[in-house]
C-alpha cells in the first residue's frame, strides 16, 4: 500500500478508529449539516490508521526526498542525452495507450528523424508495452505489483534497459548519434499507472506532466482530483468523437481545470479519429524546442490562446448539440 499518497486502508471501520482514537485535532473534519467526512484536513493532508500527522509528514518527507534525489539525477541524465521526457498521467481507461500509439504513428511522418521510446507503467501484464512495440517503437514495461504509481528509481532502471535495447539493436561499437548532436533530440513517453491521485506528487525527472482526461469520465474531475491537474502543464481532453453520445460540458471542464491551475494548457482531440492531433504534435514540437518563435507579447499571447480555447469549447458544444438533434 502507498502510505505516502494516501492509499492505505481507509475502510469505515478504520475511519471510525482514526476519528475516535487518533487524539489529534484536524485529522478529520465532520460537516455538521450532512455528516460528510474530510480526512485530508490535517497537516499531512492524509489520514493513516495508527499514524500521527507528524509521523506521516516525516515519512512523506523522507520517502519523497529520496525519490526526488533520483528524479534530479534522471532529469540531468535526460538533458545530457537530449531526451525530452513526458509523464502521461490519467485514470484507467482514458485512452493513454491508444493516444501513444496514434502519436508514434503520426510522428513517423511529422518528424521522421525523431527517436521515440516509451516506459509503460501498470500493476500487471505487458499488454500496453506490447501494443507500443507493435508500432516499432522500443518500450519497457514496468509492473509495480501493488504499487499505485511509478517512482524515479523505476524510471531510472527502465531507461537503462532502453539503452541496453539500443546497444543490442545497433550492435557493439555503434554510436547513438541522435543522443550526441546538439540540435537533435529524442522523445521519451512515460505512461504512468492509471491513477488520478498518487502520481501527482512523484517527480520522475520529466520535463512536464500531461494529464489525459476522456470525455466519458465527467467534467468535474479537475476539482475532484486537484493535485493532479495542478501539477500538469497540459490537459488533453481525449475521445472528443464521443461528445455527441455523452453528457460532458467541455467549457465547464476547462473552467474547472483553470480554477485549479490557471496556467494549464488544454488540447481537445480524438486519438481514434485523429481530430485535434495536429495541435498535440505542435505542442510536442515546442516541448522538444522545435516550435516556431512567437512574436506576440507573452500576456497578449496568453489571452489569445485562452480565447481560442474558449471558442473551441463552444464549437465542440455546438457540434455535440447538432449531432444530438440530427440523431432524433
Amino acid at each position: 500500500m502507498c502510505v505516502v499518497c494516501g492509499c492505505s486502508d481507509n475502510s469505515p471501520a478504520h475511519a471510525r478508529h482514526v476519528q475516535t482514537h487518533a487524539g489529534e485535532a484536524g485529522v478529520v473534519q465532520v460537516n455538521p449539516g450532512n455528516g460528510d467526512l474530510h480526512f485530508g484536513a490535517g497537516a499531512a493532508r492524509v489520514s493513516v490508521p495508527g499514524m500521527s500527522q507528524a509521523r506521516a509528514i516525516k515519512l512523506e518527507t523522507d520517502i519523497l526526498g529520496a525519490n526526488n534525489r533520483v528524479a534530479q539525477q534522471n532529469r540531468a541524465h535526460f538533458e545530457a542525452h537530449g531526451v525530452t521526457a513526458l509523464n502521461l498521467v490519467s485514470s484507467p481507461g482514458s485512452g493513454k495507450t491508444t493516444l501513444l500509439c496514434a502519436t508514434i504513428e503520426a510522428l513517423k511522418s511529422h518528424a521522421p528523424g525523431l527517436h521515440v521510446a516509451v516506459i509503460e507503467g501498470d500493476q500487471q501484464t505487458s499488454f500496453d508495452a506490447d501494443r507500443i512495440r507493435a508500432t516499432g517503437a522500443p518500450a519497457i514495461q514496468v509492473n509495480t505489483g501493488k504499487g499505485c504509481h511509478l517512482d524515479a528509481p523505476m524510471v531510472s532502471e527502465a531507461f537503462a534497459q532502453l539503452h541496453s535495447l539500443d546497444h543490442h539493436d545497433h550492435g557493439p561499437g555503434h554510436s547513438h548519434d541522435h543522443h550526441h548532436h546538439d540540435d537533435a533530440h529524442s522523445l521519451l513517453f512515460i505512461e504512468n499507472v492509471g491513477n488520478l491521485v498518487c502520481p501527482a506528487v512523484w517527480d520522475l525527472g520529466e520535463a512536464a506532466k500531461v494529464a489525459i482526461l476522456s470525455v466519458t469520465e465527467g467534467e468535474d474531475k479537475p476539482l475532484k482530483y486537484p493535485d493532479m491537474f495542478a501539477a500538469s502543464q497540459l490537459m488533453i481532453l481525449n475521445k472528443t468523437d464521443l461528445l455527441p453520445h455523452v453528457k460532458f460540458d467541455v467549457a465547464r471542464c476547462i473552467e474547472l481545470a483553470r480554477r485549479v491551475n490557471p496556467a494549464i494548457e488544454i488540447i481537445q482531440l480524438s486519438a481514434t479519429t485523429g481530430e485535434g492531433m495536429d495541435a498535440w504534435l505542435h505542442w510536442l514540437d515546442h516541448a522538444l524546442g522545435h516550435g516556431h518563435h512567437h512574436h506576440a507579447e507573452p500576456d497578449t499571447e496568453a489571452v489569445l490562446r485562452q480565447r481560442v480555447q474558449q471558442l473551441e469549447a463552444e464549437l465542440a458544444q455546438a457540434r455535440a448539440a447538432l449531432s444530438a438533434d440530427t440523431a432524433l
